[in-house]
């Protein structure tokens, strides 16, 4: 059962069906990634449709590496160009999925942040990628985007 939901959920993803993906989440959800933490319902929600909407060249691949009645495990790999640069990225994420009532209850992703910040912003993410500064900038700018982007939503 649970393995039908994480299909469903990056079927979804892979199709821009943020409704589906939606659809996939339980009420009480934490979403947390290398940029992103703590994210509920509405936030995580949020993230995926502003992150469809501004990939206009994605493509998405998955493959279920496990799972057992607690949790899920999904290699996946996103292929878009970084919309502050430009610059392609080939991002290889694992996640974990834990769920509740058959629907995802946590959701963490995983993946390298330094080779993430070397292919999406080049010199800088190759000086500084390895550092915890660049990830916590990364990370303060995008949550600022999801805010923005969420207001900009309720209009």
């Amino acid at each position: 059962m649970h393995t039908e939901t994480a299909s469903r959920f990056y079927t979804a993803f892979a199709s821009r069906n943020a409704a589906e993906m939606r659809n996939c989440y339980h009420k009480e959800v934490i979403f947390n990634d290398p940029v992103f933490s703590g994210l509920d319902y509405e936030k995580v929600c949020a993230m995926w449709e502003m992150l469809i909407s501004r990939g206009k060249d994605m493509t998405l691949s998955f493959e279920i590496l496990s799972s057992d009645e607690e949790k899920v495990i999904v290699k996946w790999i996103a292929i878009y160009s970084f919309s502050k640069t430009g610059r392609k990225v080939e991002n290889h994420i694992t996640a974990t999925l834990q769920f509740r009532g058959g629907l995802i209850y946590r959701h963490t992703d995983d993946f390298d942040f330094a080779r993430w910040s070397r292919m999406a912003l080049g010199l800088p993410g190759i000086l500084f990628g390895r550092f915890g500064f660049l990830k916590k900038k990364i990370s303060a700018t995008a949550m600022q985007q999801l805010e923005k982007y969420m207001k900009k939503q309720q209009v």
